[in-house]
């Protein structure tokens, strides 16, 4: 999922163009909601049975595209991260400190959402259309090599994070080619060998295992990045209406061809959003549109985007266990299942989220190192234990 920061430490706050410390509105907004749409497209897949196939009413087949969110949030994490280095003339404020604090930033909660889901697997129910995780499970997610070798899934949301932490490798090399040769070399370069990935996998047996890295969202990232050279050069252009133009085309050609054609086809779907995803962060930077960035920066939205990256790590246990034990058992597949089950497991995954998120998220973004960490632990258990009983 990424986060969203200018100066990579997973916090909320950015700087707007040329407006000194301001945040970046709209920005945090966009993470809230793309992890909730990632939870009603669970919610509609368990409700309606064929998946890509569209089983259901007319009205929930945009919930069939959760996969997008992703793309979204991979474009997002790539601007995030280059805010601070575009600003800075596209250099990083060390490697070992980078890495440092992505690690400190993703893996405490990636950790804790991995033995919830694991023990939710063993004990409750396992993912559907998945067997029960094994030890291999555990070592193969706890390393975040899910995409490179195969294994029962305890999640199935958290696929994308072995996305996202290799990307981080491939950071600092996009800023060194953009530094030596110049933002558009470096985009067309990533592009180029994304697509020759695309053209020579059906035919090159060897070529086809790189599929399973999702090798598209490395050209979203790098569109990511690119569009974070508004923070230094703001634009004049109308960038949401041309991130309109861009996705209008995508958008007809997922409504003519449909679902199945869809998800078989994400390779060169996502890359045909890349371009809108990253007009559409430039803009909502540089405050446009302005009924858009406002919507996205209410209090609501704002702080469900505080503790989205929780929220994406761990709703699929729990939606998927309050369907077995609550919702399936007296509702067959179809509407009403939807709409009892959404009522249900959205409310109740936003609230676990933000407790589970307390414990093992936030508290690592506001305290940046172990003795940090430590001293503020230590300082609130002190004042629990001067209050009366």
């Amino acid at each position: 999922m990424g986060s969203l920061t200018e100066d990579t430490s997973g916090s909320a706050t950015g700087a707007r163009p040329g407006g000194g410390g301001a945040r970046l509105g709209g920005l945090d907004g966009i993470r809230g909601l793309a992890a909730l749409f990632v939870v009603l497209h669970h919610c509609r897949l368990l409700a309606f049975s064929g998946f890509p196939a569209d089983t259901g009413p007319w009205w929930a087949s945009w919930l069939l595209y959760g996969h997008f969110a992703v793309v979204i949030f991979i474009a997002l994490s790539g601007f995030s991260l280059a805010v601070s280095p575009a600003r800075a003339g596209w250099r990083l404020d060390g490697l070992r400190r980078f890495a440092r604090r992505r690690a400190w930033r993703i893996l405490p909660p990636y950790w804790a959402a991995l033995l919830f889901s694991l023990v939710v697997a063993w004990t409750l129910v396992p993912q559907p259309g998945q067997p029960v995780p094994t030890g291999k499970s555990a070592l193969i997610y706890g390393l975040l090599l899910q995409d490179v070798f195969g294994s029962p899934s305890p999640n199935g949301a958290l696929w994308s994070i072995a996305i996202e932490a290799q990307l981080y490798f491939v950071f600092p090399l996009l800023l060194l080619v953009v530094r030596r040769l110049g933002i558009v070399t470096m985009l067309a370069a990533v592009t180029a060998v994304v697509v020759a990935v695309g053209l020579l996998a059906p035919g090159v047996p060897l070529v086809a295992t790189l599929m399973r890295l999702t090798p598209q969202f490395a050209v979203l990232f790098a569109v990511g990045v690119v569009a974070a050279r508004v923070v230094r050069v703001p634009s004049r252009f109308p960038l949401h209406w041309a991130a309109l133009v861009a996705v209008v085309p995508v958008f007809v050609l997922i409504a003519v061809r449909g679902p199945e054609w869809t998800v078989a086809n994400f390779f060169w779907v996502d890359l045909a959003l890349a371009p809108a995803a990253g007009l559409l962060l430039a803009a909502v930077a540089q405050g446009r549109p302005r009924p858009l960035v406002s919507l996205l920066d209410t209090r609501p939205v704002r702080s469900l985007g505080s503790f989205s990256y929780s929220l994406y790590l761990v709703h699929a246990p729990v939606v998927v266990t309050i369907n077995h034990f609550v919702v399936a058992p007296h509702l067959a597949p179809g509407v009403l299942r939807f709409v009892v089950l959404t009522a249900l497991a959205v409310p109740v995954s936003v609230v676990f989220a933000r407790w589970f998120a307390a414990l093992f998220e936030l508290p690592f973004q506001r305290h940046r190192s172990w003795p940090a960490l430590r001293a503020a632990a230590g300082a609130r258990w002190a004042r629990l234990r001067r209050k009366p009983a």
